[in-house]
């Protein structure tokens, strides 16, 4: 049985920001040029960066990736939230409080979801749409839309960086 995130921690609103590990690693290698990714694929990931950036107050850059389903074996179309942030909390309890939050705002695990959340790494499901969502600090996964958001963050005295990559595509059973 994995392990739920406190749900005594919820989420308080960062300061307001310019808007704008394993599988960190091999979710990078998923992106591609995005050149079938349509709208529709991109509006999957706005409830995702609305959460990171209205109630984290991250920096969050939305964009169009190509991702390898397990559940298929395809290559789907879909977006990715690359995001960073800052804090003066331990970076376990960034991460508790990032999931607790998610899953007080109508995001759920989803069947059979294949994730990583020991490595915090969650796959959550809102509606039609399910997202990867993987904390990670002290490391880059090296992407442009990475270092956007990391030179737009500000941090503070006392605090340090972190991110999440969300990474979305349409609901299916696991089954595909």
């Amino acid at each position: 049985m994995s392990p739920m995130p406190r749900t005594d921690r919820l989420p308080v609103a960062a300061r307001r920001r310019p808007s704008g590990l394993l599988a960190i690693l091999i979710l990078a290698g998923c992106a591609s040029s995005g050149a079938e990714v349509g709208a529709q694929d991109l509006a999957r990931c706005v409830p995702a960066e609305r959460y990171l950036t209205e109630s984290l107050g991250m920096v969050a850059e939305t964009g169009p990736d190509m991702l390898d389903d397990w559940r298929t074996d395809r290559m789907l179309p879909g977006c990715r939230v690359t995001a960073a942030g800052s804090t003066a909390l331990e970076m376990g309890d960034v991460a508790e409080n990032l999931y607790a939050g998610l899953f007080a705002t109508a995001w759920e695990r989803t069947p059979d979801p294949q994730d990583a959340p020991n490595e915090s790494s969650y796959r959550l499901r809102q509606g039609e749409t399910d997202c990867l969502f993987s904390f990670y600090h002290n490391i880059v996964i090296g992407t442009p839309a990475e270092f956007r958001v990391m030179n737009t963050l500000v941090i503070p005295p006392g605090e340090k960086r972190y991110n999440v990559l969300a990474q979305c595509v349409p609901a299916m059973d696991s089954n595909g």
